[in-house]
């Protein structure tokens, strides 16, 4: 068992980004000890992962709870019966998957999530795999004149875009709003880029040709595969990433064959 840990066994993934935890069974609540060893794991590897957690939704909820507020979806509707709860399903009939570019969930909230919880129960035998980038390692591999260029910038997070492109026949104007270039996290206090190529349309202080430049080299920036985890999943397995300091990729690699889970989404604040 990793050091520092009691009730739980953290092994980490790589050396920058990602953990798989063991030895806790996420149908029973957390008890104070346990929850603070996860949200230890959590604030040091940004992206932690569970196996063989068959939870219902009640039981998911209740891990998001936890850790904080439920976020609601601003753009995608949840179960009927579970509105915090959002499906995540793709297979051979779907025209696009929910994820398949780099992104932070919600940034264009004016206050994004905190955390994302997704757990899949289904999955294609082979592919589907989930990408996590860290956006600590993605900033530590800038310049120290690039840093000092982005400290005092601001970008536009603009949702129109995306859904008004999933969802035409929608007659709805989704959330857009301003958050810093690179944010400093609430509770590591560690710097980090927070741009990302799904919401992000441009950065205020400069000039729409500045502002592609900077933004495209930034996401090209973010795709060095040193700064990545990549996880494959298996039935019943779970997924609890750090929305504030990680971006993330689902790979579609896997048509038509079905994948399917979900996904509960926790309140987060207003970046500084």
């Amino acid at each position: 068992m990793t050091m520092g840990y009691e009730l739980i066994d953290v092994r980490p993934m790589t050396k920058r980004i990602g953990a798989e935890i063991f030895g806790v069974d996420l149908r029973e609540p957390l008890g104070n000890q346990t929850y603070a060893e996860i949200h230890d794991a959590l604030m040091k590897h940004q992206v932690v992962f569970f196996r063989d957690q068959e939870i219902d939704h009640e039981a998911h909820k209740a891990l998001g709870r936890a850790f904080g507020d439920l976020h609601m979806h601003s753009a995608v509707k949840g179960l009927d019966d579970h509105p915090e709860v959002v499906a995540i399903h793709a297979d051979e009939h779907s025209k696009f998957v929910a994820g398949e570019k780099w992104h932070s969930d919600l940034s264009c909230d004016p206050d994004p999530p905190m955390g994302s919880i997704l757990y899949m129960h289904t999955l294609p035998e082979f592919g589907g795999d989930t990408l996590f980038a860290s956006m600590y390692a993605a900033y530590d591999g800038l310049s120290e004149p690039m840093k000092a260029f982005l400290e005092p910038l601001t970008a536009v997070h603009d949702a129109n875009p995306v859904y008004k492109a999933l969802f035409p026949d929608v007659d709805k104007t989704y959330e857009c709003n301003s958050h810093p270039v690179i944010r400093v996290h609430p509770v590591t206090g560690k710097k980090l880029i927070y741009v990302n190529s799904s919401y992000t349309t441009k950065i205020n202080e400069l000039s729409q040709e500045e502002s592609d430049a900077v933004l495209a080299f930034l996401y090209e920036h973010i795709k060095n595969a040193n700064y990545h985890v990549r996880f494959r999943w298996q039935p019943h397995s779970i997924a609890f990433w750090d929305n504030r300091c990680t971006q993330h990729f689902a790979v579609w690699d896997y048509f038509p064959e079905t994948r399917s889970g979900y996904r509960v989404t926790i309140a987060g604040d207003k970046p500084f």
